[in-house]
C-alpha cells in the first residue's frame, strides 16, 4: 500500500480514481437535478457544470494572483513589508527590460500586422493560395523556442578566422563581407530577435486577415470599381475599413502575446547583451537570485500592461455584436 501511495503509478492510478469518482459524483447530482423542477433545478445545475469551472480558476488564478500582488510588497523573503520598493526597482535598473518589452510591443504587432495584411491581400484567389498560405502558417506550429533554436543556428557567429556555421554569416563572407555578430551587439540583436517572432506572428495575423477580406461584399467592391477606384484605392478605402475589426483582434492579441514573450530571447540569447525583457526580469529575479519580491513585482507590471489590451478588445468585440445585432 506505500509503495502505492508514494509511486509515481500509485500516484496516477489515484489520480485517475479521483477523477473518476468526482465524474461518477457530479453525474449523480445532474440525474437528481433532472427530476427537479423550477429554480432549484436551475441553482443546482450552476452548480454542477460551472461549480468545477469556478474552483479551478479561483485555485488556478485568482489565488495566485492575490499571492502575487501581496508578494509584490514584500521583502526578498516575504517576511517583512516594503511597499511599492521593489516596484521602484523597475526605474532604476529594469530601465532596459522595460524599453526593451515596448520596443518589442510596438514592432512586433505592426510588423506581423502589415506582412500578413500584404500577404493575404496578395495571394487572394491566386492559384496557389493554399500553399502559400500553408507556407506561412507553417511557423505557428513551431514552438517560441524551437523557432529560437532555428533562428539561432542562422544567426550564429564565429570569429572572421573561422569558418562560418550560420546562414546568414555563411552567405555574408561568401559574398565576401565580414560576418556580423548578429546576437551580441546591442541595439541591434534586440531587432534581430524581434524579427523571429514576426516571423512566428504574420501566419496568424494572414489567416484572421484573410477570411476577413474574403467576407468583404462583393456589391462593395464592384461599385468601387464601377466609380473608377484603382487597386491602391480600393484596398485602403474599401478592404481596409472593412476589415478593421480583425484588424483591431489581430493587433491586441499579438500585442498581449509579445508582452509576455521569454522563450525567444532566454533561448537564443539567455536575455544577456542588453536583450532582456521584462519576463525575463521576472524569472531572473524569482528563481535565479531568489528575490520573489522583485520578481512579483514584474509579474505584476506585465499584467497590469495586459489588461487595457483585454478590456480593449473585449469593447470592440462587443461593438461589432451590437452593429451586427
Amino acid at each position: 500500500m506505500g509503495f502505492l501511495l508514494f509511486s509515481k503509478n500509485g500516484q496516477l492510478v489515484l489520480a485517475v480514481i479521483a477523477f473518476l469518482a468526482v465524474l461518477a459524483i457530479l453525474l449523480l447530482v445532474a440525474r437528481f437535478a433532472d427530476r427537479m423542477k423550477g429554480r432549484g433545478q436551475t441553482v443546482v445545475m450552476t452548480l454542477v457544470f460551472g461549480g468545477p469551472a469556478l474552483l479551478l480558476l479561483a485555485v488556478g488564478l485568482i489565488y495566485p494572483a492575490i499571492r502575487t500582488l501581496w508578494m509584490s510588497v514584500m521583502d526578498a523573503r516575504s517576511e517583512s513589508f516594503v511597499g511599492f520598493s521593489n516596484y521602484a526597482y523597475l526605474f532604476e535598473g529594469g530601465l532596459t527590460a522595460l524599453g526593451n518589452t515596448l520596443l518589442w510591443v510596438v514592432l512586433v504587432p505592426i510588423g506581423s500586422t502589415l506582412i500578413g495584411l500584404v500577404y493575404a491581400v496578395l495571394i487572394d484567389n491566386s492559384r496557389f493560395e493554399k500553399v502559400a498560405k500553408s507556407l506561412l502558417f507553417l511557423p505557428m506550429a513551431i514552438s517560441f523556442v524551437g523557432a529560437g533554436i532555428i533562428w539561432k543556428f542562422v544567426y550564429e557567429y564565429r570569429g572572421s578566422a573561422q569558418e562560418q556555421i550560420g546562414l546568414l554569416n555563411a552567405v555574408l563572407t561568401w559574398i565576401g563581407l565580414e560576418p556580423l555578430r548578429f546576437l551580441q551587439d546591442s541595439p541591434w540583436n534586440t531587432l534581430f530577435l524581434i524579427a523571429v517572432m514576426v516571423w512566428i506572428e504574420a501566419g496568424f495575423a494572414m489567416v484572421v486577415l484573410s477570411a476577413a477580406i474574403k467576407a468583404v461584399p462583393n456589391d462593395i467592391i464592384e461599385a468601387a470599381r464601377l466609380d473608377g477606384a484603382n487597386a491602391w484605392q480600393l484596398f485602403a478605402r474599401v478592404t481596409v475599413p472593412s476589415i478593421r475589426p480583425s484588424l483591431v483582434v489581430v493587433l491586441t492579441t499579438i500585442c498581449i502575446a509579445t508582452l509576455k514573450v521569454f522563450d525567444i530571447t532566454q533561448t537564443m540569447t539567455g536575455a544577456e547583451f542588453n536583450t532582456q525583457v521584462l519576463a525575463n526580469e521576472m524569472y531572473d529575479w524569482s528563481f535565479t537570485f531568489g528575490d520573489n519580491g522583485i520578481g512579483s513585482a514584474m509579474a505584476v507590471v506585465i499584467f497590469v500592461l495586459v489588461i487595457p489590451l483585454v478590456i480593449y478588445n473585449v469593447r470592440q468585440m462587443n461593438k461589432n455584436k451590437a452593429v451586427r445585432g
